[in-house]
């Protein structure tokens, strides 16, 4: 079975107006976060084959702060078409992968995350997937397990087996920008 890791971007800065959208960087607050992140993600053993990573600033700085926790062999591939990605448009690029990737991770941008993780699962975790459908905050993982192939990915093809948020790691980061 395949696992699906979906990680919404920490915490991003506006203190800067005048940078374009794409290159705003990460907050402290969201700095914070990664490093939270770090040890969630070690304590769980959350080991990607692959990282597809949108080429935001944001995202990649997320990325960067939590590559340490997934192992050394994970295959970061930065891809420009993640930056704004939908729902419809993200399940098509997961139904591209090869088969022999057996977890890979997504590191990109609400709306397109939490439409594609509300519409990816079919149960699970009866609390984490009331919280998933409440919010997707910066900063959140979801973990999709029970997938039996990229190339057969749709509606209900998931279980939901966790769902973590800054707060729940004692951050005390909450946020809801794209």
């Amino acid at each position: 079975m395949k696992v699906l890791y979906l990680l919404r971007h920490a915490k991003s800065s506006w203190s800067d107006g005048s940078l374009p959208d794409h290159d705003r960087p990460l907050a402290p607050r969201g700095k914070k976060a990664t490093r939270a992140l770090v040890r969630h993600l070690a304590g769980v053993g959350a080991e990607p084959a692959l990282v597809l990573c949108s080429t935001a600033l944001r995202a990649r700085q997320t990325l960067d702060g939590v590559l340490p926790a997934l192992g050394a062999e994970v295959d970061v591939w930065y891809e420009d078409s993640l930056y704004g990605a939908s729902d419809d448009e993200l399940l098509a690029r997961l139904r591209k992968l090869p088969p022999a990737v057996p977890s890979v991770m997504v590191v990109g941008h609400n709306p397109g995350l939490a439409d594609l993780a509300v519409e990816l699962v079919a149960g699970g975790d009866e609390a984490a997937l009331a919280r998933l459908h409440t919010k997707f905050p910066t900063g959140a993982l979801a973990t999709l397990g029970g997938i039996e192939s990229w190339q057969t990915l749709g509606p209900g093809a998931a279980s939901l087996t966790g769902f973590v948020v800054p707060r729940d790691l004692g951050t005390g980061q909450t946020g809801s920008q794209r």
